[in-house]
């Protein structure tokens, strides 16, 4: 089947106010730039974002905050994103920060048809307030239910019609669970090939988990922090 859409705008037309939306990426690596774009350019208002992180100010996800399109946001981080940090003090933004770890197995766990889960990290801190507990093997656990997402954004290197994909290096963070856990995700990816051209020992995304898929373009790929060093042996 081929789940090609001709543009990103076209891709999030049917995205209204008030929907879930899961979006890939780490800080400002792997994110979805084409679809976060067409979805700051549609407006749409209410979001409750899943994501690790809000991207910042002005870039990835921080697009959609300073639009006024968010409401809440469920991450593990603020990062630096200042719009973030001033929404929440101003009480304009609900917010539910999770241990990394913890968010990620709630994704997961929403794609795998697990309901809810045990962990150990975040017991005895605010984080386990209000959270059933348990003991195992002599060691506390607090209860996490799993994520779901009416849509999920996630960002690929490689990509063919039918919607398998292939992630590139660190790049491939929270995407496949992700894609795994929404009612609907659309991938854009940054090469379009024809079906067969991908070897399927590498994909890490099969097309059932993929309705829609795009053809990125005009990538930045902004860097959230340059750090750089001197070259070795002098100037």
């Amino acid at each position: 089947m081929d789940k090609t859409v001709s543009s990103a705008d076209d891709a999030v037309a049917d995205i209204a106010d008030g929907a879930t939306l899961m979006a890939g990426g780490f800080g400002l690596c792997g994110i979805p730039e084409n679809l976060i774009a067409a979805l700051h350019r549609r407006a749409t208002r209410n979001l409750w974002i899943i994501s690790n992180n809000c991207g910042i100010d002005g870039k990835g996800l921080g697009l959609l905050l300073q639009n006024g399109q968010v409401k809440r946001i469920t991450a593990s981080y603020v990062g630096e994103n200042k719009t973030f940090e001033r929404l929440y003090l101003d009480g304009k933004l609900d917010v539910e920060l999770c241990p990394q770890g913890t968010l990620a197995e709630r994704i997961r766990a929403g794609g795998a048809g697990i309901p809810a889960f045990f962990t150990p990290a975040g017991y005895g801190t605010m984080v386990a307030e209000g959270k059933e507990s348990r003991v195992f093997g002599g060691k506390n656990y607090i209860l996490e239910t799993a994520l779901h997402a009416d849509f999920a954004f996630v960002k690929a290197w490689k990509g063919d019609r039918f919607g398998n994909l292939v992630y590139r290096k660190t790049t491939r963070n929270f995407n496949p669970m992700m894609a795994a856990a929404a009612r609907i995700t659309i991938a854009e990816v940054e090469q379009m090939v024809e079906p067969g051209q991908l070897d399927p020992d590498l994909v890490h995304t099969p097309g059932i988990y993929v309705q829609r898929i795009i053809k990125g373009a005009h990538y930045e790929k902004p860097i959230e922090q340059r750090t750089t060093r001197k070259k070795m042996g002098g100037a």
